[in-house]
């Protein structure tokens, strides 16, 4: 059914679109969704592109979302549903690397959310394409996802998503070896000014990011890392940013990579084609840990490293 939110600007958010601002608030949808969105500011309609001002109360109207076709020619065969936990309220699956998480203008087939439709229900309250979406993953990260299968358990764990009121652990093989072993990485994260399908560190502006670093495993002789990141925040790319940003970029990372130029140390033949063929970022959600929307719960969830990342390890091992 139709839900009314509201949320009030405070000290600090203000200056910003109202699109922008509705977006920091629901990331569980796009600005493009949340313009079909109906929005009042003291019982009067306001423009998305007007600015938001300290104290602003808007009243937002979420229509009722439309069940997405999962029609047997929508989900892909290509996998199957590796599902890690499940109850009424939620299921927590393991995302293979190389899936698309939900329908876009690119991607109308084959997804995750399709597929797990096929299998259970979702709550609507994700949107029209994105329901029981709390979260995302980027297409070529593999990992430990939750999704919403009640109203209930959506309007929770949104809560606790941007609270940041949970564990997120991941695994990352990145170049470099880095001369620490545990760091805390900041700096605000934005949209590159200059490829808009990237994401960049700036000194103004942004949102606030946080990571921290711990090495688990080094590799000198070819000069690669295995480092644990734990997300305080949680920005668009923004492990591939950090790291990229402090000289350690995940490695078949074909936006924020930058690994061509240390290739010549990998003496290894099949190292070395492995890391110039792969196609996808060697980045896995290992861990992640929450409360029960519903039951009050500790869940504790781990999912292995996928198999491509498991034969990296091994070819790197052999290199030692």
């Amino acid at each position: 059914m139709t839900e009314i939110r509201e949320f009030k600007v405070e000290e600090g958010a203000a200056d910003v679109r109202l699109d922008k601002f509705l977006a920091t608030q629901m990331p569980q949808f796009s600005r493009s969704e949340i313009q079909r969105f109906g929005v009042l500011r003291a019982g009067r309609a306001v423009k998305f592109s007007e600015r938001v001002r300290t104290g602003d109360v808007f009243s937002v109207t979420i229509p009722d979302a439309v069940r997405t076709d999962v029609a047997a020619d929508n989900v892909s065969s290509d996998f199957d549903l590796d599902i890690l936990f499940e109850d009424d309220d939620i299921i927590v699956v393991n995302k293979p690397r190389g899936v698309v998480m939900y329908p876009s203008a690119g991607n109308k087939t084959g997804t995750l959310v399709q597929n797990i439709l096929s299998y259970t229900h979702l709550s609507a309250l994700g949107g029209v394409t994105r329901p029981g979406v709390v979260h995302r993953l980027d297409k070529d990260t593999s990992g430990v996802m939750v999704f919403a299968k009640s109203d209930a358990a959506f309007r929770g764990l949104v809560k606790i998503f941007s609270a940041h009121d949970l564990t997120r652990k991941y695994v990352a093989f990145v170049w470099g070896v880095p001369n620490w072993t545990g760091a805390d990485i900041t700096g605000n994260i934005a949209r590159s000014s200059r490829n808009r399908q990237k994401m960049s560190m700036v000194k103004t502006g942004g949102r606030p990011a946080h990571t921290v670093v711990n090495v688990m495993d080094v590799w000198p002789r070819v000069g690669v890392s295995a480092l644990r990141c734990t997300l305080m925040t949680g920005r668009t790319h923004q492990i591939r940013v950090h790291l990229s940003a402090h000289g350690f970029p995940v490695l078949c990372d074909p936006v924020y990579g930058r690994g061509a130029a240390r290739l010549g140390s990998v003496k290894n033949p099949d190292l070395l084609d492995f890391i110039k063929t792969h196609d996808g970022q060697m980045l896995h959600a290992e861990v992640l840990e929450f409360i029960h929307p519903i039951t009050g719960a500790p869940m504790h969830f781990r999912a292995p490293l996928p198999d491509d990342m498991a034969t990296l390890r091994c070819l790197l091992e052999e290199t030692e």
